[in-house]
This record gives structure tokens, C-alpha cells and sequence, in this order.
């Protein structure tokens, strides 16, 4: 069925262009959707058309941002947050200045450009946001302080949002991948033995791809998932199982 997700002409801004992002942003040009990718990385955003240069770790950056992307397309429809950074170090060497950064570009972030741009989608009556959490949202993995605090901040966020925002025609949900293969894991995955024992956790025998995750995210942007809202999707082989 042509069109069947209903994406066509939808006007998407995706922050943070990383290899999620990336994909996300690919996926979605391929569904016909309009997309503005932004990132605070030039270099990330050279192979992309619409573009946008963006500090998400301020509010002034985030509000920006989604007006620098309403202006270009003309509106907003989808929101998708790609955006984190994680120090992975024991809770008792995690500095102040760690965990304020990972709150502050995780989390916060995630605030205040779904603030912004629920603004607009409110208004219209329409919209979908989509989160990149984390199974380190539900797992408790070491080292991982800071990081899993802001995943499990954001399945929490995005219900309430999701709760304000139902009866306005407007869903909130979340993907939590679990380890996969990213710019953001590729230096720990690579440390001897660490890719192997990430991977001897996972049912499917795998880690992740970014493509594993561009399917779920279209799906929830979609109008295939108008009834689905304040929901936390675990992308992880069966990773949260074990």
C-alpha cells in the first residue's frame, strides 16, 4: 500500500545527528517526509540537505532550533530526539560537572524542545514526538549513573507529556535500544572482551544496528500509531528479558 504510514509530506525535525539520527533522517526522506536534521556537529550534518546548526545543552539552543525548523518547513509535525552523551564511570568518580552535563544535554534537552515544539503540535491539533531512551532506562548497569538517571527522566517525561498532550491529537512515545553499534558506543564496544560480553546478554545473539531502529521510529511517527501514546518500545533483541 503506497503511503501506508501515512508520512508523505510530513514535516519532521530530528535533533542530534548521530548515527541514529542519521539513520532516522535517511528513513524518513525514503517515507517522504520533509526532514531538517540538526546537530551542534557541522561535520555530522555535511551529507544531509536541510540542515540546521543547533546547542541542545541550552534552552535558548532548543527553542531555536524547533523555530529555525518551523520556519523552514513551514510547520512541525514529528519531533525526534536523538540526542546524548554518556561518561561511563562509577557513581563515586562521577563529577558534578559529569552528571550536570549528561542531565543537561539528555534530559533537559528533551524538555525543552518537546515543550517547543508541543507548542506548535497543540496548536495544530497534530503531532507525534519520539524519544531515544535506553534499556539503561530499566537496567541497572554500572558505570552508567548519570546516563541511566536521564533515560529513566525521560520514559517519565514523556508519559506526562503524552498524558497532557492525548486529547490534542498529539502522541509522545519511546524507543530504549539497547547496546548498539553507534559513534557514542563504538570506542567502549571495542575494548577487549566488552563487544563479546555485551553480546553473550542479548536473546538474538546480536548487538543493535541503527537500522533495527528506524522501523520503530517510523512506525510511531506514523498514522499506523495514532492510539499508541506514552509508551516506552524496547528495541534490544530481548535484551530486557534476561
Amino acid at each position: 500500500m503506497e503511503n501506508w504510514l501515512g508520512l508523505a509530506n510530513r514535516r519532521v525535525l530530528i535533533a542530534g545527528a548521530g548515527g541514529i539520527g542519521q539513520a532516522c533522517a535517511t528513513a524518513f526522506a525514503q517515507a517522504g517526509a520533509r526532514v531538517v536534521l540538526a546537530d551542534i556537529n557541522e561535520t555530522r550534518l555535511q551529507n544531509h540537505e536541510n540542515t540546521l546548526r543547533a546547542d541542545f545543552s541550552t534552552a535558548e539552543g532548543c527553542e531555536d532550533a524547533v523555530e529555525q525548523a518551523v520556519g523552514q518547513l513551514k510547520g512541525i509535525d514529528v519531533l525526534v530526539h536523538a540526542v546524548g552523551i554518556n561518561h561511563r564511570v562509577n557513581i563515586l568518580d562521577t563529577t558534578d560537572e559529569n552528571w550536570q552535563r549528561t542531565l543537561d544535554i539528555n534530559l533537559s534537552s528533551a524538555f525543552r524542545l518537546g515543550k517547543a515544539a508541543g507548542k506548535h503540535m497543540v496548536s495544530a491539533g497534530w503531532g507525534r514526538q519520539i524519544y531515544c531512551s535506553s534499556v539503561s532506562g530499566l537496567l541497572a548497569h554500572p558505570d552508567h549513573g548519570p546516563y541511566a538517571a536521564s533515560k529513566g527522566g525521560i520514559n517519565q517525561l514523556m508519559r506526562v507529556m503524552a498524558r497532557e498532550w492525548a486529547k490534542d491529537g498529539v502522541t509522545v512515545n519511546a524507543i530504549a535500544p539497547g547496546y548498539t553499534e553507534t559513534d557514542l558506543t563504538k570506542a567502549h564496544l571495542d575494548k577487549p572482551g566488552v563487544r563479546e560480553h555485551y553480546t553473550s546478554l542479548v536473546p538474538a545473539g546480536r548487538l543493535g544496528t541503527v537500522e533495527d531502529l528506524t522501523g520503530p521510529v517510523l512506525f510511531l511517527a506514523s498514522e499506523q500509531a495514532s492510539f499508541v501514546t506514552g509508551h516506552v518500545l524496547y528495541a534490544d533483541g530481548g535484551r530486557t528479558l534476561v
